[in-house]
């Protein structure tokens, strides 16, 4: 196939704010880097977090509603920095984890976000397994209905690792296929995000991670991890750049991803997807070459396509 189409025609091109700059908490300089993203005309696209202080938020709002950009919101952070379990079999645990993504859904709507992701909780081994999909199941749905009241967000689950940082339920490309075949019976807001960091955290190929769960997918990430070295400082989930010493993905997985996420139709003109970078800086390294190196990679990537 020879691709010389724009990717815009088929894609939105996102990055996730509070990865690119470390405003990972809701604090920190919200509204700075967030005003550099979207002078930045390459993203069509953005996905932030929580702001915890209003001035920032009321920034933040304007920044967004002038900028012309589409607006996911990422509840991550309000589960991964917190401890809260969305599939906790401890019944107030798993009330904490969706009071907190509930809020998150009415702070998604006061931003104008079109998407609410969030992560599951913890595998907790195979005999507990069932239990806690099935309480994954509830949340969701519940999750699902409280968008749903308030407007057309989508409700939207990452999928991660199963056993290298997040040691998420959520999961095994076939675990994820029937967790999303469950909820989608009794929701139509529903879908799922995968990111191309955590497929080799999963030991999948992207064909094994995209296709099973095809007619669910909404939304997709694109990111580098390192699982080969224990000891590298972005080893496990840490999304370092493209191309980093000991890492996984660069321009050649990027032209993978994309392709098989162009074959089952999920990059297309009619309904353009986001697809955004989900990638941090390592060290003391700058959070703007970081970006750079992000969007050369989707630029050439594209280009082979």
């Amino acid at each position: 196939m020879t691709m010389i189409e724009s990717m815009y025609k088929y894609m939105k091109v996102g990055i996730i704010h509070f990865m690119a700059y470390p405003v990972l908490n809701g604090d920190g300089p919200v509204a700075e880097t967030l005003q550099k993203i979207a002078e930045d005309d390459y993203f069509n696209a953005v996905e932030i977090s929580w702001i915890k202080d209003p001035a920032a938020k009321a920034e933040a709002k304007k920044i967004l509603k002038t900028s012309h950009m589409v607006v996911g919101y990422g509840a991550q952070p309000r589960l991964l920095t917190t401890g809260f379990d969305i599939n906790s079999l401890d019944e107030d645990m798993r009330q904490k984890a969706l009071a907190t993504l509930k809020e998150g859904i009415d702070e998604a709507y006061e931003m104008g976000a079109s998407g609410f992701a969030f992560l599951s909780g913890k595998y907790p081994g195979d005999d507990k397994k069932n239990t806690a999909m099935e309480a994954l199941i509830a949340s969701t749905v519940e999750l699902c209905n409280y968008a749903k009241s308030k407007g057309n967000m989508r409700v939207e689950l990452e999928v991660f690792d199963r056993d290298i940082e997040k040691k998420s339920l959520i999961g095994p490309a076939a675990d994820a296929r029937a967790f999303a075949e469950a909820v989608s019976k009794q929701c139509d807001n529903f879908g799922l995000l995968v990111d191309l960091s955590h497929i080799p955290q999963l030991n999948e190929s992207p064909e094994q991670a995209l296709l099973p769960v095809k007619d669910y997918l909404t939304h997709a990430h694109l990111g580098n991890c390192v699982v080969k070295d224990k000891t590298h400082p972005a080893y496990g989930d840490k999304h370092p750049r493209f191309g980093i010493e000991g890492g996984e993905n660069d321009v050649d997985e990027t032209v993978a991803f994309l392709k098989v996420l162009l074959d089952i139709g999920f990059l297309n003109a009619d309904n353009p997807p986001i697809v955004s970078f989900e990638v941090k800086p390592v060290g003391d390294e700058n959070p703007e070459l970081v970006i750079a190196n992000a969007k050369r990679v989707l630029t050439e990537a594209w280009a082979k396509l």
